[in-house]
């Protein structure tokens, strides 16, 4: 906890002694208007900013466990990942959104590998609920293709939020499934085209 505090405090130091720092925050208390909603798992070692090069206020993130978007149904009860996906569209109007997926990710490997989780039942029940029993048996670590070939069923369910079909339709904004490798820094792209994923 002491490096949070003193990188805090090394950050306030900063704002304090630049004139376009100062500005910069200052503008963030009058609202945001971010480019892209990003959603991507709650992964330690996945940091979108750094991901992206996004400054503050650039990016508006959803991140949950293995980066998954709650199947969409008429009347579900409300969640945060939903109100998240809403407010991005309907009050920000973000004109893109982005499903990152990783190397690595926990939650994916589980579920691809099928591991007991009985200790921890409230990861094995979100993991039962959000991620698809069809994922590619994966015993690669890296688990990349259950990975990817999750990554692009939430990019798939998020077409199915009326808020974002209804900007889908009016050509107002952009999907995107990103596969990001924790060992290599490299970021790869979804072609829906050709179903594979490019280097950016």
């Amino acid at each position: 906890m002491e490096t949070f505090i003193q990188h805090a405090r090394g950050l306030t130091a900063r704002i304090a002694d630049r004139r376009e720092e100062r500005e910069t925050f200052g503008r963030l208390a009058n609202g945001q208007s971010p480019l892209a909603l990003f959603i991507t798992c709650s992964d330690s070692r996945v940091i979108p900013s750094l991901i992206t090069g996004a400054r503050p206020g650039e990016l508006f993130e959803l991140r949950t466990a293995g980066n998954a978007v709650p199947v969409y149904q008429e009347g579900m009860a409300a969640s945060s990942e939903a109100a998240t996906i809403e407010y991005a569209m309907r009050v920000l109007r973000v004109a893109d959104i982005v499903v990152c997926g990783h190397s690595h990710c926990g939650a994916v490997g589980a579920k691809a590998r099928r591991e007991d989780l009985t200790g921890a039942p409230a990861v094995r029940d979100w993991l039962a609920l959000q991620l698809s029993d069809d994922l590619p048996a994966d015993g690669e670590p890296a688990a990349a293709a259950a990975v990817q070939r999750h990554v692009t069923q939430q990019v798939a369910r998020l077409r199915g939020y009326p808020c974002v079909r209804e900007r889908l339709d009016a050509g107002e904004v952009r999907l995107h499934g990103w596969f990001y490798e924790v060992h290599t820094g490299s970021v790869s792209a979804h072609q829906p085209a050709t179903d594979a994923f490019l280097p950016l």
